[in-house]
């Protein structure tokens, strides 16, 4: 049982991944939900925060002021209170029940019971790295993989940057059987990509490498890649799409998502700049996956 303190605060779904960027360093755990119940607050998210320690009161305002410039809303208001010692921990992974999408199955390791038959059983746990299967980024990715596993020998070679947990990146490679490399710019979420592989027996084919995008030469070294994934956000979306599209091989495919409905045709855009044609979208409440097609012959 450990102390904990507990931030939370309401906002639009479009300021929601402003606010969980500024919120990171400065909690142990993040959790957000949309409100679905009527009344006033309908349509809105619930972002929570919890920590260890008294959070960092003057870190704080300023960080969500800044969120609220980004994302062009009023500062929202903000309740830190202290919590009953709990083990918030087990509490949290409690509340994440196993998820069947496609021919994956993603469970955390608090459940004890057999995976059904016939998918790919994957190990991670909602944690301090994102993708844990729950949220509709992850959800879009996922149900994307299982629709171009239906491709016979394909991908060779996948990339899955911004990889977080991993989760994407364990699914590719356990169905595919081919090299993965996992890339994030978070040093903790390298740690927990590496443990995820490790726990799921899958480091023979996942390397996790920790590189700011492609900056690192190691991310494009060894040719191009078949597959690559990206669950991230919009604007570094955007951004990425020229070195993304230089490394994406004729005919392969890259997944696209953390961006809101409301930020597709920019990104849409973006890649096709770059050559590539979108082949499909995965809508799921107010997020957007896509998949979008270099052209040429796989």
């Amino acid at each position: 049982m450990t102390e904990t303190w507990r931030i939370e605060l309401l906002v639009p779904a479009a300021a929601v991944p402003m606010v969980e960027a500024a919120l990171d360093g400065l909690t142990d755990a993040l959790l957000c939900f949309e409100i679905e119940a009527p009344g006033p607050d309908q349509g809105l998210w619930r972002v929570e925060g919890l920590c260890e320690r008294p959070p960092d009161r003057a870190r704080l305002t300023a960080a969500l002021a800044l969120a609220a410039r980004a994302a062009n809303i009023a500062e929202p208001a903000v309740s830190v209170e202290r919590m009953a010692p709990r083990d918030w921990l087990t509490e949290t992974m409690a509340g994440f029940p196993p998820l069947d999408i496609g021919r994956f199955h993603v469970r955390g390791s608090h459940v004890s019971d057999p995976p059904p038959p016939g998918r790919h059983a994957l190990v991670v746990d909602a944690a301090t790295a994102f993708g844990s299967g729950e949220h509709a980024t992850t959800r879009g990715c996922l149900m994307a993989l299982d629709d171009l596993a239906r491709r016979p020998r394909w991908p060779r070679r996948v990339l899955d940057m911004g990889c977080g947990t991993a989760v994407l990146a364990l699914a590719a490679a356990a169905h595919w059987r081919c090299p993965v490399l996992a890339v994030d710019n978070d040093a903790e979420a390298v740690r927990v990509a590496r443990h995820n592989t490790r726990r799921n027996g899958l480091s023979a084919r996942v390397r996790c490498l920790r590189s700011d995008g492609f900056r690192d030469a190691r991310v494009t070294a060894g040719g191009s890649y078949d597959l690559i994934l990206a669950n991230i956000l919009a604007r570094p979306l955007t951004a990425m799409s020229a070195p993304a599209a230089a490394v994406l091989a004729p005919g392969g495919r890259i997944v696209l998502s953390g961006l809101l409905a409301t930020q597709e045709a920019r990104v849409v855009n973006a890649y096709r700049r770059q050559g590539l044609a979108l082949e499909r979208r995965y809508p799921i409440a107010e997020w957007m996956t896509l998949v979008m097609r270099r052209r040429g012959r796989a």
